[in-house]
């Protein structure tokens, strides 16, 4: 039944954000800020899950191109992690997803990159295009390394195509991480509270091909570590 009455009053909402947002970006179409201003939209929704989201990313901070991993859990990353997007981020997703009814164009017009990933010819250059994106328009690229949805499994391992590409942009990598939200509930009138927090920056100078692996073991260590210690405080909150 809170499922339902949730489907009734969000739903609207949310195409009224989708088509509020394709309008918008019309005016200034694929500009490098559009995608923060939709994912800031999204997780103004937040309440309504009864989720109770605290934000320590830092909005004011110095712009400076960057690839930025976060953690993929679950559907509830629509209107959570999209709290941490700053200004001059995209992501990166399917050709595919543009043909989905409403987030596809408003995804489409925010200026995210959109790749090919079923044709393997191209998939290979695809890392070059996205340095190039990021090195000539100034961009930060946001991406989940895991490649899936962790659905309460924990952090599962990484992809490398984040590393790769940071390494070959010659930019940081920013681990942000969400604390986990796998006992959230569509059904649940609360579900508590949810911390999202952008770790310090790191450099990508002393990596490169051969050991972009160690790159993505350590901030795979680095997240876990905080996750842990977000969950942690997320326990004490929801007590009080």
């Amino acid at each position: 039944m809170i499922a339902l009455a949730r489907f009734v009053l969000i739903f609207p909402l949310y195409v009224g954000i989708c088509v509020f947002g394709c309008l918008f970006c019309l005016i200034r179409p694929f500009h490098r800020n559009n995608t923060r201003v939709v994912a800031n939209m999204l997780s103004a929704l937040a309440p309504l899950f009864g989720i109770k989201l605290i934000s320590r990313v830092d909005a004011d901070q110095p712009y400076a191109p960057k690839v930025i991993i976060g953690n993929h859990q679950s559907s509830f990353d629509l209107v959570t992690i999209t709290v941490a997007v700053t200004d001059g981020t995209v992501s990166m997703g399917k050709k595919s997803i543009r043909w989905i009814p409403f987030f596809g164009q408003l995804y489409w017009l925010s200026g995210n990159i959109l790749i090919d990933r079923n044709n393997k010819h191209r998939a290979r250059s695809t890392i070059d295009q996205v340095v190039e994106r990021i090195t000539n328009d100034q961009l930060s690229l946001w991406m989940f390394p895991e490649g899936t949805r962790s659905r309460g499994k924990g952090l599962l391992p990484f992809k490398m195509g984040a590393f790769h590409t940071a390494i070959k942009a010659q930019v940081p990598i920013v681990p942000v991480v969400l604390s986990s939200t796998s006992h959230f509930s569509i059904n649940k009138w609360s579900n508590g509270h949810a911390i999202a927090v952008q770790l310090d920056p790191i450099a990508t100078d002393n990596y490169h091909s051969g050991n972009a692996k160690e790159l993505a073991e350590l901030c795979h260590r680095l997240m876990v570590e905080k996750i842990a210690e977000l969950d942690a405080e997320v326990a004490e909150l929801n007590k009080q």
